[in-house]
C-alpha cells in the first residue's frame, strides 16, 4: 500500500500568458488530492468527488492516471485499487488534475520503490507530462511544479538570475516548442501572515477548453498578444511586491491582472461579481486559473468577511494560507 498527497495551487499572476512563455506566479494551497494505492485482483478506482463505491478502472475516463501508469512507469504489476480523496473544487482552476497527477505519480513510485524517495523535480515533470497528454500538448508546468515543490513558484520562459532557479523543462505544443524555467520565491513575513480566500462559482471550467479558446482568439485577433505582454509586466510588478511584503501593491497587481484576463475573454459574470464584492475587504482580487467559471481569489487580512461576501454572491469559499507544503508520501 502507498498513499501520497499533493496540494492544489492558486495563480496570483500570469495565467494563460504562461502558456506562451510569459512568467506566472503561483502558490500551493492547503487543500489538495490524496491517492491511495494497493494491489488487488482487478483494476478498480474510487473518486470521492463522484462516487462512494469502487468501479472498474477505465483508461478513457482517467487519462492522467492512465498516462502515469503506462507511459511514465510502464507498470505491468498486479492490478491496482486506486482511491482518490480531494478537498479541491474540481475543474475550478485550482490545479486539481495536476495535484491528482502528482499524488498518483508519488504513490505509484512509492509502491514500486518503497525505499526510494521520489525526487520533487522528477515528480513535477511527471505531472506536467500527464497534463500535456490530457490537454492536447498546451499545458504549462505551473500547476504541476507548484503542486510538487510547494511554496511560491515562478514559471517563466527564461531563467531569471534574480530568483532561485530550480529546474528547466520544455514541451512541444501545437504552436511550437515551449521552454520554461521554474524558480522558487521566499515569501516575506507580511505575505505569510495574510490569507488567500478562494471563491468557487459552482461552474466547472476545464483548463484544456479555456486554453484552446484563447489560442483561437489569438489567431483571429493577433493584437491580443499585446495583452499577454501587459500581463507579464503586471506579473513582474506583483512579484516584486511579494518579495517586499507590500500587500497593497500585490493587490493592485491582482486587480490589474483581472482586467487583462477579461480582455482575453476568460472571465464571466459570476467571477466578476465575486471579484467586485470581495475587493471592499481585500487588498486585491481576481479570477485564478483558466477562468470561464471556476474560481476567483482574494488577498486579505479578514478571511471570514471575504468568505461571507463570496457566499452572498452564491459562491463557495475556501480559505488558505500562503505557500503550503508540496507533494509528499503519507505514512500509514
Amino acid at each position: 500500500m502507498a498513499t501520497a498527497f499533493a496540494p492544489g495551487k492558486c495563480i496570483l499572476f500570469g495565467e494563460h500568458a504562461v502558456v506562451y512563455g510569459h512568467p506566472a506566479v503561483a502558490v500551493a494551497i492547503d487543500a489538495g488530492v490524496e491517492v491511495k494505492l494497493e494491489t488487488s485482483d482487478k483494476w478498480e478506482i474510487k473518486n470521492d468527488h463522484y462516487s462512494n463505491n469502487f468501479e472498474e478502472f477505465q483508461a478513457s475516463k482517467n487519462p492522467h492516471i492512465q498516462h502515469i501508469i503506462r507511459n511514465v512507469f510502464d507498470y505491468n504489476g498486479l492490478p491496482l485499487k486506486i482511491k482518490i480523496k480531494s478537498n479541491l473544487f474540481s475543474s475550478a482552476g485550482l490545479g486539481s488534475s495536476a495535484a491528482l497527477s502528482n499524488a498518483m505519480g508519488a504513490a505509484l513510485h512509492q509502491l514500486i520503490n518503497p525505499e526510494d524517495e521520489i525526487n520533487q523535480i522528477k515528480l513535477a515533470k511527471i505531472g506536467h507530462s500527464a497534463e500535456a497528454s490530457a490537454q492536447e500538448g498546451r499545458a504549462s508546468p505551473t500547476d504541476s511544479a507548484t503542486s510538487s515543490l510547494g511554496g511560491c513558484i515562478v514559471v517563466s520562459g527564461e531563467k531569471d538570475e534574480h530568483l532561485n532557479h530550480v529546474f528547466d523543462t520544455s514541451l512541444t505544443t501545437p504552436e511550437g516548442n515551449r521552454e520554461w524555467s521554474i524558480h522558487s520565491v521566499e515569501l516575506h513575513k507580511n505575505i505569510k501572515d495574510s490569507w488567500l480566500v478562494l471563491g468557487f462559482t459552482g461552474r466547472a471550467a476545464p483548463t484544456g477548453d479555456m486554453v484552446s479558446g484563447v489560442a483561437e482568439r489569438l489567431k483571429q485577433k493577433p493584437e491580443l498578444y499585446a495583452e499577454m505582454q501587459a500581463i507579464e509586466n503586471i506579473t513582474k510588478a506583483g512579484l516584486t511586491a511579494l518579495e517586499l511584503g507590500n500587500l497593497e501593491a500585490v493587490g493592485i497587481a491582482m486587480n490589474s491582472c483581472h482586467e487583462k484576463l477579461k480582455i482575453l475573454g476568460v472571465s464571466s459574470d459570476s467571477l466578476d461579481n465575486m471579484v467586485l464584492a470581495t475587493r471592499h475587504h481585500s487588498f486585491g482580487s481576481k479570477l485564478t486559473g483558466a477562468g470561464g467559471g471556476g474560481c476567483m481569489v482574494a488577498l486579505t487580512n479578514d478571511p471570514q468577511r471575504v468568505a461571507q461576501e463570496i457566499e452572498l454572491c452564491g459562491g463557495q469559499p475556501l480559505i488558505s494560507k500562503f505557500g503550503s507544503k508540496g507533494a509528499h508520501i503519507k505514512k500509514e
